[in-house]
């Protein structure tokens, strides 16, 4: 029964983790304003039509 505890914990730190990726990508993304966000994406039409 105690591989079953420890694959339970396993498994919980594993789903923490993802969360903590996500949390950490989610605030790179927020960080840009609506300005940047446009010139990025006309940088990359830009680079796509060549």
């Amino acid at each position: 029964m105690k591989w079953w505890k420890a694959l339970g914990i396993a498994g919980f730190v594993g789903v923490a983790a993802t969360g903590a990726v996500i949390v950490r990508q989610e605030r790179r993304r927020r960080a840009y304003t609506p300005d940047e966000i446009r010139e990025r994406l006309h940088q990359r039409v830009a680079e796509n039509e060549r």
